[in-house]
């Protein structure tokens, strides 16, 4: 099988995005060849897969996949750039709305900025003084540090924590975050499914800005998030009402693009 793939990162969290509009490639692709494409030493190297369907009633579809080579929950980085590479195709130019596993999405772009509507967090559970669980698409296990995170082992913290008795059979991803000043975060996460740390992660940047918010709802609605790949914004709008909306807002840049042939086909 030969495909031609795009290559997309948003703060450094990286996909590879192919174009599957009439070609059914989550009917042809395994497991082994997601795994595949994905790895650093033997494919071309990403985070995740991400294939732009078709879509009968929105601009398109998003299939996301995890490095892993399983079909995985929404990824908020993964979303901007699908955006991004849906304008780059010409299906559609400044907005959009399309679907994903988790509902429907809207977004926009402004320049190099694509803003994503997020779905309404769910599930959120105070676990400890510091720790708190939620669901912004994907599930998130959101830890506030005293220390500083820039000296963490995340990695074996997080593989901890998301291998605990807990989160083994479903996983989990694993935040730790630093307030900075008021409405500045610094987060660092562990991502299931990749199974190490990530240099940016979407929802989990938007469930540390969640939580930072319900324990701090004077501040403002915009929360910014250093991560280890960039910057990213987190706006609130109507917090905690039942229209309430948050969106997710940062870059999302083609890296390049090229072909590939999977061995074996």
């Amino acid at each position: 099988m030969n495909l031609h793939f795009y290559k997309y990162q948003g703060t450094g969290n990286d996909f590879i995005l192919l174009d599957n509009r009439g070609l059914d490639l989550e009917k042809k692709l395994e497991t082994k060849h997601i795994h595949f494409l994905c790895d650093r030493r033997f494919g071309i190297g990403a985070d995740g897969l991400i294939l732009l369907s078709d879509s009968s009633e929105e601009d398109f579809r998003m299939i996301y996949y995890n490095a892993d080579g399983r079909e995985s929950s929404m990824c908020g980085n993964g979303g901007r750039c699908i955006v991004a590479f849906a304008q780059k195709l010409g299906i559609i130019q400044n907005s959009c709305s399309f679907e994903a596993i988790d509902g429907l999405h809207e977004a926009s772009i402004l320049a190099s900025q694509v803003k994503l509507k997020m779905g309404k967090p769910k599930g959120f559970q105070s676990l400890t003084s510091h720790a708190v669980w939620l669901d912004t698409g994907s599930p998130h296990y959101v830890q506030f540090q005293t220390e500083a995170v820039s000296a963490l082992n995340v990695d074996q913290e997080g593989r901890r924590i998301r291998n605990s008795d807990t989160y083994r059979q479903e996983g989990t991803n694993v935040n730790f975050v630093n307030i900075l000043e008021d409405a500045v975060l610094q987060v660092r996460t562990y991502e299931r499914g990749v199974e190490g740390e990530t240099l940016s992660c979407g929802t989990g940047v938007t469930a540390c800005a969640y939580a930072y918010h319900r324990s701090h709802p004077a501040t403002a609605p915009q929360i910014q998030v250093q991560t280890e790949g960039g910057k990213l914004e987190v706006a609130i709008e109507r917090f905690q009402q039942p229209d309430e909306a948050i969106y997710l807002i940062g870059p999302a840049s083609f890296v390049y693009e090229g072909d590939i042939s999977l061995s074996g086909d």
